[in-house]
């Protein structure tokens, strides 16, 4: 049972994965920063060199129906910044 749940996609991201060599991963919340270094080199074939992880926080979201305002919040959950070897990429498109 592996601790990554899901790449992180997104502007931000891709744009720190191009230039700094940084990836983000969706990790589950009771996974620690060892555990999550050798799933991805493991996962990957990577050398990993340094793991910053980070509890994002739910944010409100509210929205309007015929029956009213229905709020409510998106779910917490853990983020896991993996900085890679110099010279290495991780490619998340190859199997498309």
């Amino acid at each position: 049972m592996s601790v990554l749940v899901k790449p992180i996609i997104t502007e931000k991201a891709t744009e720190d994965a191009e230039v700094r060599n940084r990836y983000a991963f969706h990790v589950k919340k009771d996974a620690n920063k060892l555990e999550i270094k050798q799933a991805i080199e493991a996962f990957y074939g990577v050398h990993v060199e340094n793991v910053r992880t980070m509890i994002v926080a739910p944010k409100p979201k509210s929205r309007f129906t015929k029956s009213g305002i229905i709020s409510g919040k998106t779910a917490p959950y853990k983020k896991a910044i993996v900085e890679v070897r110099s010279g290495e990429t991780i490619d998340f498109f190859n199997n498309i």
